[in-house]
């Protein structure tokens, strides 16, 4: 229960975790103050600090030694009265350094003199903040009583202030509320750590990758927007992988075949040249004829070879879209009659199988043609003319399938190593939506091609 409720708040956006954070921080914040001030006299207790708060007794005891004495001292006759409010201060001076004597007239009740609380005088260190702490505590822990008083030359009244329990009522306050506003701090702090630490590991990441380190894969950080920045990061970081492979793979192929057909073409201008000398210093002229056919057979190798660069060229250009079009079934049917006439001229025998559909497909008409001159173009190349080339074109629900298939000369039993051929074919076909299946023994050859209608 409680990783599903984790999951899914990692999913919501950073500004909803931060205001619901901040709304269950103050929460707790203020539960945690309500809390301890609400337990105060239990921590007094604890801390052995009872005696400053239950001051009842000693504010008894002081008013009746008041009482008692007073009797021995004249009331001043108002604040100007010097004299008399000098020789009232050993009466004043039976308060405690927590307490406060203000001494008034009974009669008109005006104020003759006041002895302020030592603490007070002295500036305690939470004194400072008395104003605002005696507003937050809504002046509830004051303890003041008014005492009547018969003096030598009349009647007044003391009015006795105690500060005892300030001294650890205001205190704790606040340390109540220091430990409510670091609470609240702590928290907030807190998740905006745990979000600078996932964007400094982004970063990381993110330098680990600018390094050219593509196979380290980024860490899920949630569902969050650095979530969703780590999750894009590291689809791009698979991509700009499988590209650079491709490229490498490109780039090595491209070496292979620079380096294959380099020496094809080598051995055939070497024997070419030496060929031609001969022919110059006319050292044989009976042999000239023979000499002549073989340099224009090196010629037609020499001319095979530059047109397997050519299709090489072909299958590497990634630029190539087909332009589709709506195109008959009997238009791929004309193509494959006219590339059977054609095998059948350099001496094949081809037998035709096709289905008389009337169907149309959407295609791009130039690649089929390209498509099926490659494959007789192989099939001219390496197939065996003593056997049959078996042509077939069917349709299958949606689909239009033909089927290539013909026997391969001993010399070519073994798969061309370069392949560029098939790679073409292969090319386009996937350009067209199309697939192409090929199948190969030591001695037959089979080419499958599967277009879709696309109607």
């Amino acid at each position: 229960m409680i990783k599903k409720l984790k999951k899914r708040i990692s999913c919501w956006r950073i500004r909803t975790q931060f205001a619901v954070l901040i709304l269950c921080a103050l929460v707790m914040s203020f539960g945690v103050f309500e809390l301890l001030w609400m337990n105060k006299f239990a921590v007094f207790n604890l801390l052995g600090l009872g005696s400053y708060y239950h001051t009842y007794g000693d504010a008894l005891m002081l008013a009746d030694r008041l009482y008692q004495e007073a009797p021995h001292y004249e009331l001043p006759e108002s604040e100007d009265d010097d004299e008399r409010i000098k020789k009232l201060g050993p009466l004043l001076d039976l308060a405690d350094k927590y307490t406060a004597i203000s001494i008034y007239g009974l009669e008109d009740g005006y104020h003759r003199t006041t002895r302020e609380a030592e603490i007070i005088e002295n500036h305690s260190f939470f004194f400072p903040l008395y104003g605002l702490l005696d507003q937050l505590t809504d002046k509830s822990f004051e303890d003041f009583r008014y005492i009547p008083l018969t003096f030598k030359n009349g009647s007044g009244s003391a009015l006795i202030m105690d500060y005892k329990r300030e001294t650890v009522v205001y205190p704790y306050m606040v340390i109540c509320l220091s430990v409510s506003v670091l609470l609240f701090f702590s928290t907030v702090l807190f998740f905006l750590n745990r979000k600078m630490k996932s964007v400094q590991a982004l970063k990381k990441e993110i330098l680990v990758m600018s390094s050219g380190d593509l196979s380290h894969p980024v860490p899920d950080f949630g569902g969050d927007e650095i979530g969703i920045l780590a999750r894009e990061l590291n689809s791009m970081r698979t991509v700009l992988n499988d590209n650079i492979e491709k490229e490498q793979e490109s780039r090595q192929a491209n070496q292979d075949l620079i380096t294959a057909l380099s020496h094809d073409l080598r051995t055939p201008l070497t024997i070419l040249n030496g060929y031609l000398e001969v022919i110059k210093l006319k050292k044989n002229p009976a042999l000239r004829e023979e000499y002549l056919d073989r340099c224009l057979k090196k010629t037609k190798d020499i001319k095979e070879l530059t047109d397997r660069m050519f299709e090489y060229a072909l299958v590497s250009e990634e630029n190539e879209l087909p332009e589709y079009s709506y195109t008959s079934a009997g238009f791929i049917r004309q193509c494959l009659k006219e590339n059977a006439d054609f095998i059948r001229l350099a001496g094949f025998a081809a037998k035709l199988q096709f289905d008389e559909t009337s169907a149309a497909l959407k295609t791009d008409k130039t690649m089929i043609k390209r498509i099926l001159y490659n494959l007789f173009s192989n099939i001219f190349k390496y197939g065996d003319k003593k056997k049959t080339v078996f042509i077939s074109f069917a349709m299958q629900k949606d689909t239009f399938t033909v089927t290539v298939r013909n026997a391969v000369k001993e010399e070519h039993s073994r798969e061309d190593n370069n392949n560029i051929g098939l790679r073409s074919v292969r090319k386009m076909m996937r350009l067209l939506d199309g697939e192409l299946h090929v199948s190969r023994t030591s001695s037959l050859f089979t080419v499958k091609l599967t277009l879709k209608t696309g109607v």
